[in-house]
C-alpha cells in the first residue's frame, strides 16, 4: 500500500510540475540575476523572515526545480513577501533563463564518496516518508529534475522550508504543495530539525558562488 501511495504521489507531482518548455539561455540569465545576487550571492547571508535563517544555496540546483519554485511563489503556492514580489516580476522566459544560469553556476564535479551515514534514529525518520524515493539515495541526484537537490543545503533553511508545510491559512508564510505537506506532517518539528541537520552534513552540488562585487 505504501508503495502504491508513493508511486501515485510521484506521478501526481510530475504533473503538477510539468510546464510548457521555454528555451533556456544561461547567458541571458546571468544578466537577469542582479535581483538574486544580493541574497543568494553572499556566503552565509541570512534572511530575517519568517525567522532568521540562511538563504538557500541555489548555484548547482536543478533548473527545472528552480522554475517550479519561482512559479509556486508567483501563484501563491509558496508564500514569502520578498520572493513573492520577485516572482511576480518575472516572465516564464526570465524564470527559464535564471534557472539555466544557476544550474551551471560554479558547478563542480559531483562527490563520488559514500554519503555520511545517519544515526539509527535519523535513518528511521528518513524511511518514514521514504525521502530517498524522490530525492535520491544520496539526496543529491533526485529521480526527476523537478525535485530539489537537498544534500548539503543549509540546515536552518531546510528546517524552515519543511516547517512551512505545517502552516496553512496564513497569507505571509507557508507552502501548499499537497504531497510535501503530507510528508512533512508525518514529523514533529523536533524531528524535522534532526532530518535537516543530517541532510546539511552531506556532500552535494549546492553552493553559494560570490559575485565579484561582494568579494
Amino acid at each position: 500500500m505504501n508503495k502504491l501511495i508513493l508511486t501515485a504521489a510521484a506521478i501526481a507531482s510530475f504533473h503538477v510540475f510539468a510546464q510548457p518548455a521555454f528555451a533556456q539561455d544561461a547567458q541571458a540569465g546571468e544578466k537577469k540575476a542582479a535581483m538574486c545576487i544580493g541574497c543568494h550571492g553572499i556566503p552565509g547571508y541570512q534572511a530575517s523572515f519568517p525567522e532568521v535563517h540562511k538563504v538557500p544555496m541555489i548555484s548547482g540546483q536543478n533548473a527545472k526545480y528552480i522554475v517550479a519554485s519561482l512559479e509556486a511563489y508567483k501563484k501563491g503556492d509558496r508564500k514569502h513577501p520578498t520572493m513573492d514580489a520577485i516572482a511576480q516580476s518575472l516572465s516564464e522566459q526570465d524564470m527559464a533563463d535564471l534557472a539555466a544560469f544557476y544550474e551551471g553556476h560554479g558547478k563542480a564535479p559531483q562527490n563520488a564518496g559514500k554519503p555520511a551515514q545517519p544515526s539509527p534514529e535519523v535513518a528511521e525518520l528518513l524511511k518514514k516518508a521514504n525521502c530517498a524515493s524522490c530525492h535520491g539515495e544520496d539526496y543529491n541526484k533526485p529521480i526527476d529534475p523537478s525535485y530539489p537537490k537537498i544534500a548539503g543545503q543549509h540546515a536552518d533553511y531546510l528546517y524552515v522550508a519543511l516547517k512551512a508545510y505545517h502552516t496553512s491559512n496564513n497569507r505571509l508564510i507557508g507552502r501548499n504543495n499537497a504531497i510535501m505537506a503530507g510528508m512533512a506532517k508525518l514529523y514533529t518539528l523536533s524531528e524535522l530539525k534532526k532530518i535537516s541537520k543530517y541532510l546539511a552534513s552531506l556532500d552535494g552540488d549546492l553552493r553559494t558562488v560570490p559575485e565579484s562585487r561582494f568579494r
